[in-house]
């Protein structure tokens, strides 16, 4: 019986006829569809750009920099067995992305080097072609070393700043490429800073140090991602410098000179309070400078000279320096009936040799002494260290990279 004569007999279609006939018109449907789409697919691989490959820096390029953008890029492609190698056959370290669309160095490249590509680029359709090319990286004139102030392991007081010392004046473009470089990172957040003090008979310098002292306990990692940094008529960075230490307990000497004393305030609690005498106020040559220093160092005996007072040589015991401008926490039995009493000293702090050896043996690097009540402030005429001498603003501005 056709469709039709179905029809004439009861005026229905039969639902499994109807279903089937639905079925038939999904099925033509989808294929059409499908057939639409691997159309369109073909006519959009046939119609897009194809990309080569590249490498980069190109082919033949000189003077290339160590630190300079390197890079193996598949284009509308990806990429197989991509290796760059030194003129030894040693092939340099890198990673292909995940796409395996691109391949980069994981190390800096060595000064006055050929680097040859080799690898193969696979396109859409399963051609390869060979990566090929080589450039050469460049020979520095001069190089730059750079040295900081606190090695690895040390432990250090509340108030250290962080230094960075290169053996070579820098332009304010290079240190600005420099700054870009240097990196803090610490166990527990610390605001802080990089700033440039003026070039000294050494060269360039850089400081950091915190807005506030640093917290206690504090680990502290520095590091100096220098090398192969151009730094203009100075030369290239020679080496990357790196450094990680601890912030060790909090002590901080209170030194009010119209107090004629010293209190030294361990973790928030008073652990010494002794008799001093500082610098006398009636000569501004002696007089102790108010401000905020740091020890920066100690010895037992330290050969003191002044000319212009008429002594030379002279050596004190238990000195511990806190500029160096010539001030020193110090033992000098000649002041010991002023101290406590009067100020008379040539600018240092003295006390008893028995008072000297008890601090001497607390004191550490980077404690701050905090002397306050002077006529005379601690500035940079006062020596190469004087960080906490500048106000926190004018600190920010000393930043190569400030606006």
């Amino acid at each position: 019986m056709t469709p039709r004569q179905a029809l004439r007999g009861n005026g229905r279609w039969p639902a499994a006829l109807i279903a089937a006939l639905v079925a038939m018109v999904l099925v033509s449907g989808c294929a059409t569809a499908a057939a639409r789409a691997t159309h369109e697919q073909k006519q959009a691989q046939q119609t897009a750009p194809v990309v080569p490959a590249s490498v980069t820096p190109a082919d033949g390029t000189d003077g290339v920099g160590p630190r300079t953008d390197v890079t193996a890029d598949g284009g509308s492609g990806t990429l197989r067995d991509v290796a760059l190698t030194n003129a030894k056959g040693v092939a340099v370290a890198g990673t292909l992305s995940d796409d395996a669309k691109r391949w980069t160095p994981t190390e800096p490249l060595g000064y006055g080097g050929t680097y040859t590509w080799s690898g193969t680029a696979v396109a859409a359709d399963g051609t390869t072609t060979p990566l090929a090319g080589s450039f050469t990286t460049v020979t520095p004139k001069r190089t730059v070393k750079a040295t900081t102030n606190i090695g690895d392991g040390a432990t250090v007081g509340v108030a250290a700043p962080i230094e960075v010392q290169f053996n070579r004046d820098l332009d304010q473009t290079a240190k600005a490429a420099v700054e870009k470089s240097l990196k803090v990172t610490t166990s527990t957040p610390v605001e802080g800073a990089w700033a440039w003090l003026p070039d000294d008979q050494q060269g360039s310098r850089a400081h950091w140090r915190p807005k506030e002292y640093w917290p206690a306990g504090t680990r502290v990692t520095m590091t100096a991602a220098v090398y192969g940094v151009d730094m203009g008529s100075a030369g290239y960075g020679a080496a990357d410098l790196s450094s990680e230490f601890t912030i060790g307990r909090s002590q901080v000497v209170k030194a009010d000179v119209t107090s004629h004393r010293i209190v030294v305030i361990r973790d928030g609690q008073q652990v010494l309070d002794l008799p001093a005498s500082y610098g006398l106020e009636t000569d501004p040559n002696r007089v102790t400078r108010s401000g905020t220093h740091i020890v920066m160092g100690k010895a037992e005996t330290v050969l003191m000279t002044n000319l212009a007072y008429g002594y030379q040589n002279l050596p004190e015991k238990w000195a511990v320096r806190i500029s160096n401008n010539g001030e020193f926490i110090h033992a000098n039995p000649a002041s010991v009936g002023a101290q406590g009493n009067r100020n008379v000293t040539h600018g240092c702090i003295n006390l008893s040799l028995k008072n000297a050896k008890t601090y001497f043996d607390t004191a550490m690097f980077g404690d701050p002494v905090e002397v306050t009540g002077s006529s005379v402030t601690l500035s940079a005429a006062d020596g190469d260290v004087y960080d906490w001498a500048v106000d926190w603003s004018a600190w920010q501005s000393m930043s190569a990279l400030s606006s």
